[in-house]
């Protein structure tokens, strides 16, 4: 019973768009982390079409998994894109067979302690927005109910995400993505310049930022430009995110 009522509790998350200060980074981040929470499988990755005609990293659990995510675009291999291209799943590909498919990306996949990846498209009937790629430590085979899962969390925030842009008709979804990719670089500039002055690791200032973004309620965005610009320090941060 617990597992379904968390079930339900996501699906109503990520359900929850049409808010009046809709952010999509934390959006994407939050469904990247539920499908690592509800399923068997170790981190994600999310990448996102912008649009034209190419994919971009929009969000991910930890760093090795963004690492591996810009290198399947930089070398035009693998789960990610494969999902996308054709719209369909991919589950449990064995990273230590697929040497003959995804050789760069294999061998690094491997190389980072990862033995099975799955891929579910992000796609409402014929259109494919993008690919939520999930990577698993264990050799141990996703069952069809934890695929069903994840991909209902897709499905959900797929269709979240264009409802709102039909809700917002005057938003573009081209504009609303590189939007999404400009505060990326942004929020990661933020996490080094916090990791830095904080004296945490970059998923260590990450968290911070998040949390202090959400009980302030400001956008991540909004978050990263006083970091960079030194208006808020890791001590009020950690004021704020301590706070019960």
């Amino acid at each position: 019973m617990a597992r379904e009522q968390r079930l339900a509790e996501v699906f109503v998350e990520l359900a929850d768009t049409l808010v009046e200060e809709f952010d999509l980074v934390d959006f994407l981040q939050t469904l990247t982390e539920r499908a690592v929470e509800l399923i068997d499988a170790d981190s994600a990755g999310l990448m996102l079409d912008d649009q034209r005609g190419q994919l971009k990293v929009v969000a991910y659990t930890d760093e090795p998994t963004r690492i591996l995510e810009l290198l399947e675009l930089q070398n035009d291999e693998g789960p990610c894109l494969d999902c996308f291209a054709t719209g369909t799943q991919l589950a449990n590909i064995d990273l230590g067979a697929a040497q003959d498919r995804w050789p760069r990306f294999a061998a690094a996949a491997t190389g980072a302690g990862y033995a099975v990846a799955h891929a579910v498209p992000m796609r409402l009937r014929r259109q494919v927005i993008g690919a939520l790629n999930l990577f698993a430590h264990a050799r141990t085979p996703l069952p069809d109910g934890e695929l069903a899962v994840v991909q209902g969390l897709a499905d959900i925030a797929t269709i979240g995400l264009l409802h709102e842009r039909a809700v917002r008709d005057q938003v573009v979804l081209a504009e609303q993505l590189q939007t999404a990719l400009q505060s990326r670089i942004l929020i990661e500039q933020s996490k080094g310049v916090l990791s830095a002055r904080a004296g945490l690791d970059v998923s260590g200032a990450f968290q911070l930022m998040r949390t202090y973004a959400r009980r302030t309620g400001q956008s991540l965005t909004t978050v990263a430009e006083e970091i960079v610009a030194g208006s808020i320090g890791p001590e009020q941060l950690r004021e704020v995110a301590e706070r019960r």
